[in-house]
């Protein structure tokens, strides 16, 4: 299986993830993105961690915003050429072309408000209007990018997106953009978290999923929401890598099941690693760790769990 680049989505975490280039906040640049969330502390309990790297027992989402579709190693060029007659709108200081609004989808008849690469960059910085191919994918089908994972072109019907693109086939699953506004956003799907990258272009609905039983797409993983208190799938960046005590450095990278954590949590890890694949646990059931020594731990702070992830916990040594 090919390795895919780490992604991401702001949507989705703020950590590192590899697969399509485009990001969300980093999501797909491949390197640790900022991020803030629950980091299980040494007496069982987790606190609330900011950090830019994975030093902390958690690690950021690299844009878990999402990806764009093309390994950041060799990523296609994206697409520059406009599908719209309508005249590019320069942002401040000669800054990024936006030139509609996804929130309000004010593009002509038969087009749509789609965030892109105009830097012939790897991540989304742009917005322009494209059209709407005929007979366009629905919601959570199969669909395609046209060029690249980030040229804004997709076979996605009206306020979506062709997300989790596969780099090699351009292939991948049309997901909703988010509904309201900057300030109130939400999705139409209850299944679903709104998640904003990509300084705003990224408008997205990612899909929410139980890490203790993960019923993402194949190919896809479930990680703590980045910008969120649950979870939600993202591209699986590790490929047949990415088991059990195996390193990692994205957030997506390791195999449904398993999170990329720091690698003193598990004597069976590579030490030297940036981070190591440990496994969630659930607080309620017989001890089940894997790794010698290995306590289930509480994954966030008495009370403060989301509703559904009570009982949410992670495979981790103790420490002195």
């Amino acid at each position: 299986m090919t390795r895919r680049p780490l992604v991401l989505l702001s949507l989705v975490l703020a950590a590192c993830v590899a697969r399509p280039t485009g990001d969300t906040d980093d999501q797909s640049t491949g390197e640790p993105a900022t991020t803030t969330g629950p980091v299980p502390d040494t007496s069982g309990g987790t606190t609330t961690a900011s950090t830019t790297t994975p030093a902390t027992t958690l690690p950021a989402p690299t844009t878990t915003e999402p990806t764009g579709g093309s390994p950041t190693t060799d990523a296609p060029e994206p697409t520059t050429d406009a599908l719209t007659t309508t005249p590019f709108i320069p942002g401040p200081d000669g800054g990024p072309q936006i030139e509609c609004d996804p929130w309000v989808e004010d593009c002509p008849e038969g087009q749509k408000c789609m965030p892109w690469a105009d830097d012939d960059g790897s991540s989304w910085n742009a917005l322009k209007c494209v059209d709407i191919v005929p007979d366009p994918d629905g919601l959570g089908e199969p669909c395609s990018v046209i060029g690249s994972g980030v040229s804004g072109e997709d076979t996605c019907d009206k306020h979506m997106q062709c997300f989790n693109v596969d780099p090699d086939t351009l292939q991948g699953t049309c997901l909703a953009m988010c509904t309201g506004s900057p300030d109130k956003p939400g999705c139409e799907q209850p299944d679903a978290t709104c998640s904003l990258s990509g300084d705003g272009v990224l408008i997205l609905c990612l899909p929410n999923c139980d890490p203790l039983a993960p019923d993402c797409n194949p190919g896809d993983t479930c990680i703590p929401h980045p910008h969120g208190e649950g979870f939600t799938c993202v591209i699986d960046a590790g490929g047949d890598e990415g088991q059990l005590f195996g390193p990692c450095e994205y957030v997506n990278f390791c195999d449904p099941g398993l999170l990329c954590i720091e690698a003193k949590f598990a004597a069976e890890c590579d030490q030297d690693a940036i981070g190591c694949c440990l496994p969630y646990c659930d607080l309620t059931a017989p001890p089940s760790c894997p790794g010698a020594g290995q306590e289930c731990t509480p994954y966030f702070e008495q009370g403060q769990a989301p509703a559904g992830h009570e009982d949410l916990g992670l495979c981790l040594l103790p420490m002195p």
